[in-house]
């Protein structure tokens, strides 16, 4: 085993608030998991907005993960959430998520809405095992033709 994987092997990942200067590392996080990555100015246009919940995992200096919410009265939908592809698999997506959650229950939003490619089966797994419930698909939601499943969860 190389030092550096034995090095990234015993790295704890911290989970912290995203901060503005987190856009260009969460730009690059997202568009090596998705097919059309949203740009360095979109990312820095949310983390600025009052609205949004903004949460990271890191290993050292290096963001490995990151989830973006954005609350409206007791409402909220999950933008965006993505953990780099060397470090999936290794269980760091339910504490963002759940870091994520207490946040926005802590800031009163009563329901949480995301939208999920009914195809992507980790996601899917992550987030009703965290208690969100099928409420609505949109056939054909995506560029290449999949579904996308309406989740929402909601609080107390």
């Amino acid at each position: 085993m190389s030092f550096v994987t034995r090095l990234l092997a015993r790295a704890e990942p911290i989970f912290s608030e995203a901060r503005e200067r987190d856009a260009v590392a969460i730009a690059a996080v997202h568009a090596a998991s998705f097919q059309r990555g949203w740009g360095e100015d979109e990312f820095q246009r949310l983390l600025l907005d009052r609205a949004v919940v903004a949460h990271r995992a890191t290993v050292g200096r290096t963001l490995i993960g990151f989830i973006l919410s954005r609350a409206a009265a007791d409402e909220a939908e999950i933008l965006s959430t993505a953990i780099a592809p060397a470090w999936r698999g290794r269980g760091l997506a339910r504490p963002l998520l759940d870091l994520n959650l207490r946040r926005l229950a802590g800031h009163g939003v009563r329901a949480v809405f995301l939208e999920v490619d009914g195809a992507n089966a980790p996601a899917c797994r992550l987030y009703r095992g965290a208690g969100f419930l099928e409420v609505g698909r949109r056939q054909g939601y995506y560029d290449s033709g999949a579904t996308a499943l309406v989740l929402r969860r909601d609080f107390g």
